[in-house]
């Protein structure tokens, strides 16, 4: 009697996210490229948001810069197959690394065509108006101040090169964007009516939070203390130059 074969355990969704924020991670930690871009569609996405675009024009920008990290992504994982391949010099490999890096250029000029047609004007007209704006607009300030969170995570754990973006490494990911968001949301509910009971409520989910990182032993204590405070010292310090 033949023996039947079993399927392999397919992996959880949080384990696909899991493997996939570690390839953003590889890609930020050994590909210098990846880190200029990185680097460059931060500084833009967040200019774009306190010059007060539109929601067309910052979806854009935002897809602009993200098909430069794509193509870059792409560009690292064609040479790491190619060079796994073959370590002889080969005018086909050559070929597919060229075409790779030449996706990258197209996908760079892509994106400062679109930032000069979409920010040109609006940097020209630059005024202490649109300051104002951002100032009164806590939603996309919350946004900024995760994202920022979420970026400095990432940015730790590939310099350091411990854990993963979703387990274990310092600082706790899950620790920093809950603790950032419960300051964000202290600022904006600050002098309403139920401020107080709103930010401590919200205090408990972070807290409960940071307990399951380490309770799971996914983070230490350690890890997960510098999460909040990584949290919380980001956001504070976007909210109190700009709120």
């Amino acid at each position: 009697m033949a023996k039947q074969r079993t399927r392999p355990r397919q992996s959880s969704l949080l384990q696909s996210f899991n493997f996939a924020f570690q390839g953003v991670v590889a890609a930020v930690r050994h590909q210098r490229n990846m880190r200029i871009h990185l680097l460059l569609g931060f500084v833009v996405l967040i200019g774009s948001v306190f010059l007060n675009l539109s929601r067309l024009q910052l979806a854009i920008v935002f897809v602009a810069v993200a098909f430069v990290f794509i193509t870059e992504m792409i560009n690292s994982a064609i040479e790491t197959v190619v060079d796994m391949i073959t370590d002889e010099f080969d005018p086909r490999a050559k070929h597919a690394k060229d075409l790779a890096a030449g996706a990258v250029l197209v996908a760079a000029i892509n994106a400062l065509v679109v930032a000069y047609l979409v920010l040109a004007d609006r940097l020209t007209h630059l005024s202490l108006d649109l300051v104002t704006v951002i100032q009164h607009s806590p939603a996309d300030l919350t946004m900024v101040a995760l994202a920022v969170v979420i970026l400095a995570v990432i940015a730790i754990k590939a310099a350091r090169r411990t854990g993963t973006p979703l387990s274990g490494g310092l600082p706790s990911g899950h620790t920093a964007v809950a603790f950032a968001a419960w300051t964000a949301v202290t600022f904006v509910v600050a002098g309403r009516q139920q401020s107080i009971l709103v930010s401590f409520l919200c205090l408990i989910m972070a807290v409960l939070i940071a307990q399951t990182r380490v309770e799971t032993g996914i983070h230490s204590l350690l890890e997960v203390i510098l999460g909040a405070l990584l949290g919380i010292g980001v956001t504070t310090v976007i909210f109190q130059l700009w709120y």
